[in-house]
């Protein structure tokens, strides 16, 4: 139901309830109204339990106080405004049934505001979604996809409730696996490859490690997305020269993978930075001054059972070197001095033993810089991983990456790319993988675990979760089409003549946008803009099963035609939200 609806049934219940109260000479605050939709259909509308919560403190028996209540919302003069019938139900649950007027409005808002219906007005607070962050050392894997994929709807979703969204990357490009990458990059060539005996032991063995140490030796040059270029020395004895190279690769691969699944970020944020700029040193004397550290063990620890972890942690090791979540500290401290008192980092659930830890941490700069900073911040998203399934075999390695499946492949795979199509198809076909990519990623809840079936990807029917969303927006605009009428003489439709059942349910569920868009933010849940999308395609189809549209009653047809108007606009931009494509033509 429309939330502005909802407000005023929620301010006729609140005026009766207080009559009631003056009445009988009960003294207390009345509690806010809260109206859900019954979980059977047949039951009406909306149902409220309010006179079941306030009985036993207001001495009545709930069946009375839900008479009184019905007798006062009856009278009152805007009722049939809002509501055409008013019940009790059970020992004191009361129905509600929307009067029709009401259930259309939520058309005329639609058509009214377009690509914005849902938005709230800017709240005029900052957000940081950190998101994907992945080491540059080989392509993006799909876990990394996950990241992509819900950080990206979730950074859409709190910008329709007036955030100020901030993306950002921060590169892991310090520390022992950058060594590792220089070093097998290194190996390759000087014309060792995995299996041989001068192969290093933690090298990685993928065949991308082949094409840097080729174009490396080429002298070739690479730009990464936030414009730091990099030109190979083709000197195989140069380790520096051959690490700046092999992060700016890879970095420059990253930004491919992310262009193909349509991700953009504001930031890149270097770890490497943190070190350069003195942040992390800074952070380190910082929480020593604070008396949140001391050493041990030759190593300095950082008293984070203080703040609620199951044991302290080593900051610095005896041989002078930070674990890797001292910069991490650093870095969130950096946010917050930038004015994000809003963070949120979306992880994979590898990443949950780090999160007391990094918490202590600002905790303790907190502390000795004088913030004023929750003890839940950082807020996280954390991710489960996915499972590859691909003809029927779940698959583990790709060519390209040597031990994992990568966003590249998946995206390939899901659109049916092959070498041999034209450049125009390889584009329809990376458009195809991308958009059901992003949709069957977001489709569940980040933290459960995920399998993504490849060939439930390629079928063109209704089994196919994103295909089906999709096909419902083409259908609309085919039905639109074939009208060939003027869009916007729908907006002067008589639309007291929706009376069915099913027009009656797809129009509730258009009117539940907004305040699920509202949910889904609060909760961090961009799953359930998905779930609401298959739902409104579900209620669209069994109305067009239901009733036909083109039919000859002039009027009768143009309120249908401006219903499903108003549907195919509602779920171009649920979809909007999911960073997901709305075919006119499939």
């Amino acid at each position: 139901m429309l939330p502005v609806i909802k407000n005023q049934i929620a301010k006729l219940f609140h005026k009766a309830l207080e009559q009631i109260a003056s009445q009988q000479q009960i003294d207390g605050e009345i509690p806010a109204i809260q109206l859900e939709r019954p979980k059977v259909a047949e039951h009406g509308d909306l149902a409220c339990n309010v006179a079941m919560q306030l009985a036993r403190s207001w001495k009545m028996n709930p069946r009375d106080l839900a008479t009184q209540l019905i007798a006062n919302i009856s009278s009152d003069p805007s009722f049939s405004e809002f509501l055409s019938d008013i019940q009790i139900a059970g020992p004191g649950f009361i129905n509600l049934r929307v009067a029709a007027r009401a259930k259309q409005a939520v058309i005329t808002q639609v058509l009214s505001e377009g690509p914005c219906y849902g938005f709230q007005a800017a709240n005029y607070q900052k957000v940081l979604l950190e998101f994907v962050s992945a080491n540059p050392t080989g392509p993006l894997h799909v876990g990394h996809g996950r990241q992509a994929a819900l950080g990206d709807a979730l950074s859409n979703l709190m910008m329709t409730q007036g955030w100020q969204v901030h993306r950002e990357f921060y590169y892991n490009d310090a520390g022992v696996q950058i060594q590792n990458l220089a070093i097998s990059v290194q190996a390759r060539a000087k014309g060792h490859q995995p299996g041989d005996a001068a192969w290093p032991t933690d090298a990685y063995n993928g065949e991308y490690i082949a094409d840097i140490a080729q174009d490396f030796l080429a002298k070739k040059s690479v730009k990464a997305a936030d414009g730091e270029a990099v030109t190979a020395s083709g000197n195989a004895d140069d380790l520096e020269s051959i690490r700046r190279f092999a992060v700016a690769y890879l970095r420059h691969e990253q930004d491919i993978d992310l262009q193909a699944f349509g991700v953009k970020f504001d930031c890149y944020y270097l770890e490497s930075s943190l070190y350069a700029d003195g942040s992390v040193e800074q952070a380190v004397e910082d929480l020593q001054a604070a008396g949140r550290c001391y050493e041990s063990e030759g190593a300095l620890w950082l008293r984070t059972t203080d703040d609620g972890d199951d044991k302290d942690r080593v900051m610095r090791k005896s041989d002078g070197s930070y674990t890797y979540f001292v910069p991490d500290v650093a870095y969130h401290g950096r946010k917050w001095s930038r004015g994000f008192t809003h963070v949120i980092n979306i992880q994979g659930s590898d990443h949950h033993g780090t999160i007391a830890r990094v918490r202590s941490g600002i905790q303790g700069l907190a502390l000795k810089r004088s913030w004023d900073i929750p003890k839940d911040y950082p807020n996280y998203v954390l991710h489960k991983m996915v499972t590859v399934m691909r003809n029927g075999e779940e698959v583990k390695i790709s060519k390209r990456a040597g031990s994992y499946v990568t966003v590249r492949d998946l995206i390939e795979w899901s659109g049916g790319y092959q070498d041999s199509m034209t450049e125009s198809e390889k584009q329809d076909a990376i458009r195809r993988g991308r958009d059901a990519v992003r949709f069957f990623l977001i489709s569940r809840k980040a933290d459960t675990e995920f399998v993504f079936d490849v060939d439930l990807a390629l079928k063109q029917n209704d089994e196919n979760p994103v295909f089906y969303v999709q096909y419902a927006h083409a259908r609309i605009c085919s039905i639109l089409r074939q009208w060939g009428g003027d869009e916007k003489s729908l907006n002067k439709a008589d639309l007291s003549l929706l009376t069915g059942t099913a027009s009656d349910q797809l129009l509730q569920r258009l009117a539940e946008y907004p305040d699920m868009l509202a949910n889904a933010a609060k909760d961090l849940a961009p799953h359930a803009v998905a779930f609401y999308l298959r739902d409104l395609a579900s209620d669209f189809h069994a109305f067009y099963n239901a009733e036909r549209v083109l039919v000859d009653d002039e009027a009768l047809k143009q309120a249908r035609l401006a219903l499903l108007l108003a549907a195919r606009q509602v779920i171009a931009n649920g979809l909007a939200v999911l960073g997901v494509f709305a075919p006119e033509k499939m």
